[in-house]
């Protein structure tokens, strides 16, 4: 199965939490089928990409990075790779990638949806962002990247500013969604 097919597949399987979302998912599936390379960072409109909240093992806290160009406090989360299979394995791969932790378990998802305004495509163009949670092992200790200022672990109800409202609510609904795996 291709990933623009995984993504359609998940996308129209998926319930909506909010009604925001529900018009999100549409605007979604509707890109996805006007364009054939909706997944990839040269569809100029915009491209899926999917972020991940890194939780500790019990959910207490959450894996944020300080975000270079957002100057933001935010989950670990990309573009989609030609390599990539599905939704959720670019979800675990940036979330590997980002946080330096092998092991992470990838909970049941998609979580939320997001759409921000990104400028891969001057003068902008538009992340459609698919969101998912993930677990790492008791012991695990992150590891800075270069895609990073700081890496830090915060209570999942004390996450600092800067950050944003979308990056609160996945860490909700991760620590929601681990507590009733």
């Amino acid at each position: 199965m291709s990933l623009h097919r995984d993504a359609l597949a998940v996308l129209e399987g998926w319930s909506a939490p909010s009604a925001d979302e529900e018009l999100l998912r549409g605007e979604f599936l509707e890109h996805l089928r006007a364009h054939d390379d909706a997944m990839w960072r040269e569809c100029v409109p915009g491209h899926l990409t999917a972020t991940t909240a890194v939780l500790s093992h019990d959910g207490a806290r959450v894996l944020l990075t300080l975000h270079p160009k957002a100057g933001m406090w935010l989950p670990m989360g990309g573009h989609c790779e030609r390599s990539d299979t599905s939704l959720g394995l670019v979800a675990l791969r940036e979330a590997v990638e980002e946080s330096g932790i092998s092991g992470l378990s990838l909970l049941d998802g998609p979580l939320a949806l997001d759409r921000h305004k990104v400028w891969c495509h001057p003068p902008h163009s538009w992340h459609l962002d698919v969101e998912y949670g993930a677990v790492a092992p008791a012991e695990a200790e992150a590891v800075i990247s270069d895609e990073s200022l700081d890496l830090r672990w915060f209570p999942v109800d004390e996450i600092p500013e800067p950050s944003d409202e979308a990056t609160r609510r996945l860490a909700r609904r991760a620590r929601a969604r681990l507590a009733t795996a």
